[in-house]
């Protein structure tokens, strides 16, 4: 019985966004052109630390991935989005919608233990700025991006596998714009006990975890920042930390907003809203922040557009 529940089920149907017909042209021009702007934004960040040797430090090694993880984690499900909202084909295939969920859930877990690393890496540059090269060695880089890669990878792979084990039957339609992991275990039709419980454990450890060290980072550095006696040491300590607490600020804000979401009368509408903010807009604003604050991406822009310009 249980192969049969799980057979029956052979696709899934994304509804998509709530957008009147009439406005899905609108909407679909919008929705690319901001995908197109995190794409080319975060590879444009990625070229420029490649290129700039002066960028070949510990900071900029873990933006390098950051930016990466932010393409993969808007690709994931923008792409099906626009095509949904083009072609009105909203079928999604069940290993399909497993593999969307399964990358959602990884790039999302990366970006997360990203920015701790990076709160980490701040705070040693901040407050033991002599042994800041001694302790932030490229062994020790590499190992925090590797491990941040295994745990995401463990994370989204034991969700995956316990919702394999989930039977689906007549239900199909999920009324959201890609494959939402609670979303699918309200369709499912049979016992979701053990997958709720790693849910609110394993994945709220993935949340918690990464953000205690954000605010304890960040708690000795203005604990350091307040020793500082002159206005000018103080504006140096912000100005390297001001673009991380910027997309810390923008990351934890929508997973709040999603968060306190599901709790409100129109959840799904509101749910949708976050996971838009979540998936389309901070990715997208993660460059301009990291660029528009940062003097040395500046200048790496400059130079890079300078020889542009001079090989012609």
């Amino acid at each position: 019985m249980r192969g049969e529940n799980q057979s029956s089920v052979s696709e899934f149907l994304l509804l998509g966004l709530p957008i009147w017909p009439e406005q899905q042209a609108m909407f679909f021009a919008l929705f690319l052109g901001m995908y197109l702007i995190t794409v080319l934004g975060n590879l444009l960040i990625i070229l420029l630390i490649r290129l700039d040797s002066r960028l070949h430090t510990p900071m900029y090694f873990f933006l390098s991935h950051l930016a990466f993880t932010d393409v993969s984690f808007s690709s994931v499900t923008v792409p099906k989005m626009l095509m949904n909202m083009q072609t009105e084909h909203l079928s999604i295939s069940y290993p399909g919608c497993i593999s969307q969920m399964y990358f959602y859930i990884l790039f999302g877990c990366v970006d997360n233990l990203l920015l701790a690393v990076m709160a980490y890496d701040r705070y040693v540059a901040i407050c033991h700025p002599l042994y800041y090269t001694t302790i932030m060695k490229e062994d020790l880089c590499v190992l925090l991006v590797a491990g941040s890669w295994i745990l995401s990878c463990g994370s989204a792979l034991l969700h995956t596998l316990l919702l394999t084990q989930v039977s689906f039957c007549a239900d199909n339609i999920i009324p959201h714009f890609f494959c939402s992991l609670p979303i699918l275990l309200r369709l499912s039709c049979s016992n979701t006990s053990l997958n709720e419980l790693v849910i609110f454990t394993a994945g709220a450890a993935v949340v918690i975890f990464p953000l205690t060290g954000i605010l304890v980072s960040y708690g000795h550095i203005g604990a350091s920042i307040l020793k500082v006696p002159s206005t000018k040491g103080i504006r140096k300590a912000l100005s390297t930390c001001g673009s991380h607490l910027s997309v810390v600020s923008l990351f934890y804000g929508t997973i709040m907003a999603l968060y306190f979401s599901s709790s409100s009368s129109n959840s799904n509408d509101n749910d949708m809203i976050a996971s838009l903010m979540y998936t389309v807009v901070t990715p997208m604003l993660n460059p301009f922040i990291y660029s528009l604050r940062n003097r040395d991406m500046k200048l790496a822009l400059e130079i890079l557009f300078r020889n542009i310009v001079f090989t012609k």
